[in-house]
């Protein structure tokens, strides 16, 4: 068989970017790089000519730039670091303290309800784990909390913004599949939700069996009345619920659009720092720069992942793919398994945002046309297999060597906190995952059960 080096350049285009990945520099410059680097090999072959590159304008002002549903991107992460700054996060962990100080693990039970309530209201990974990290890890190890027990719940709470609306990771699914996202998030609320019970019934059962690990919180801890509890909840408690109601509620119940749910969420967050007092100049001054700054590395990588997934599909990345899907000779479940597999082996090295900008464009097509027959209906293959990756993705926070959430952690934790206890600590709640994906890959109605009672 001959061998003709311009068949193969697809598969070149990746083995350069999962080698150029690790060299640390820019995402959106290493994509936008290798694929204009390769347009001009795929010249020179003549597979590939310049004015092929003008399409790419098109592409980038119509497709994202003029998109509505990304807009949502920079307001919800607005709304998120308004949060962290305005110190609402903080009395929120306090108040949790307070109400679960009896029961076995409460600090850790504290941690995990913060991490999904602060998920609700954004979806923006390092803030949150280096948040709770600040605010949670000091108290832990005052309290002689089990190191591996502290830093597992911290980092495994602190990513489920990355799957409970209003995520970002899911803005960015819907737009690449095509696909509704208010859809898209009444389909993440039950396997978010689902994760977080995990995580609280794996710490009581733990703690309830070995109390050493996590001592409980002093008696007097709070305030004495019950009229002063009160007064703490209605202050700490009640407002970042409320605010989760005004973005989730007016999603699931048509009031608002995402888009139309995130401003609501921004302007709520500069509500509930208002009335906390901590809204001044310097602290308007600080979000905004942070937001701008995340939104702009966020788009940036959207423009260079629009050049790389062009010359890909220029190239015939997608003809490459597809024969060797078929060759494999798999049926549908094999072919969602090796999936799966992949995105997980990936998390170990990659951020989500490179691993669903890369994947997602090339096998959504070969996922929608799949026949699962009756385990689940044809047009809701697509929203099932977004989820299942969602899940999966968490993981890719987690996971040694790169998972990003260990690394925001460790860089602010104090010293005595070890790499190897953070690594240690992940391990029940990676598998706890794991659990999770498997269930809504056996019962798909995990996942697709609310959107069919609400939205149809």
């Amino acid at each position: 068989m001959d061998f003709y080096i311009e068949d193969y350049l697809p598969l070149f285009m990746f083995a350069a970017l999962g080698i150029l990945l690790f060299s640390g520099y820019p995402v959106a410059f290493i994509l936008g790089g290798v694929g204009l680097t390769f347009g001009f090999i795929g010249m020179y072959f003549e597979v590939f000519s310049f004015i092929q590159f003008f399409n790419l304008l098109p592409r980038i002002w119509g497709g994202i730039a003029e998109n509505l549903v990304l807009t949502a991107i920079p307001m919800f992460i607005f709304m998120g670091t308004m949060l962290e700054r305005s110190g609402v996060a903080s009395d929120l962990l306090h108040c949790l303290q307070v109400l679960l100080r009896r029961v076995p693990g409460g600090l850790a039970l504290s941690v995990t309800l913060m991490g999904t309530i602060m998920a609700a209201t954004t979806g923006i990974i390092g803030a949150s784990v280096v948040m709770m990290t600040l605010l949670a890890l000091p108290v832990m190890v005052q309290r002689s909390y089990n190191l591996p027990l502290a830093t597992g719940t911290i980092a495994a709470s602190g990513t489920l913004g990355i799957l409970i609306p209003p995520s970002i990771m899911l803005v960015i699914m819907a737009d690449l599949l095509a696909r509704s996202v208010g859809n898209l998030f009444v389909a993440a609320i039950i396997p978010g939700f689902m994760l977080a019970v995990f995580y609280m019934i794996y710490i009581l059962v733990l703690c309830g069996f070995k109390p050493k690990l996590a001592p409980p919180l002093p008696k007097d801890e709070g305030p004495d009345t019950t009229v002063g509890i009160v007064i703490m909840v209605l202050r700490s408690f009640i407002p970042p619920l409320f605010l989760v109601f005004l973005v989730l509620g007016s999603i699931l119940f048509g009031w608002a659009t995402p888009t139309e749910a995130a401003g609501v969420g921004g302007a709520g967050a500069i509500l509930l720092a208002l009335l906390n007092r901590r809204l001044s100049f310097s602290v308007m001054k600080d979000v905004l720069e942070r937001s701008a700054l995340t939104g702009g590395m966020l788009f940036g990588i959207f423009l260079g992942a629009t050049c790389f997934s062009y010359v890909f599909r220029a190239l015939g990345g997608d003809d490459i793919v597809i024969e060797l899907v078929e060759s494999m000779g798999f049926g549908p479940w094999g072919l969602l398994l090796i999936l799966m597999a992949i995105v997980f082996f990936l998390g170990f090295f990659f951020d989500w945002i490179e691993i669903t900008l890369i994947v997602l464009p090339v096998f959504s097509p070969i996922i929608a046309a799949l026949d699962f027959g009756n385990h689940v209906e044809p047009l809701e293959v697509t929203y099932w297999f977004a989820i299942l990756l969602a899940v999966n993705l968490q993981t890719s926070f987690l996971t040694p060597p790169f998972g990003f959430a260990l690394f925001y952690m460790k860089g602010v934790a104090p010293p005595q906190v070890k790499m190897q206890q953070i690594y240690k600590g992940i391990i029940p709640f990676v598998l706890l995952q794991l659990i999770g994906l498997g269930l809504i890959m056996a019962f798909p109605d995990i996942a697709l059960w609310l959107p069919r009672v609400l939205l149809n």
